[in-house]
């Protein structure tokens, strides 16, 4: 089987889309595959890896550049800090990430 390029299976203002039964319904593929279960989830698979790889999740593009994905850092905090974190970035319309990310760069730059 030949390696599935995501980008043609893009879905179109024109397109019509409804929930099919792949085990009762025969679906065709543009190269005359038939639409399996299996197969299905094999292409939702490789066209989230490929949107991953491209940086084209939905949120915060790459702070490291272009075609790279930043760096991630996790920490562990008690569980008040977390609440209190989490209302402040409320507060102030902004992603807990986005919240500690600005914290640490002030605490980095005084």
């Amino acid at each position: 089987m030949s390696k599935i390029d995501p980008s043609e299976y893009v879905v179109t203002r024109d397109d019509t889309i409804h929930d099919v039964d792949l085990n009762t319904e025969v679906v065709r593929l543009p190269d005359g595959r038939r639409l399996t279960d299996d197969l299905a989830e094999q292409l939702a698979a490789e066209a989230l890896a490929e949107a991953r790889r491209r940086n084209l999740i939905p949120g915060r593009k790459s702070l490291t550049g272009p075609g790279v994905h930043s760096p991630r850092v996790q920490f562990r905090v008690p569980e008040a800090i977390l609440e209190q974190a989490e209302r402040r970035a409320e507060a102030e319309g902004v992603s807990l990430s986005t919240l500690a990310r600005e914290a640490l760069e002030h605490y980095l730059a005084s």
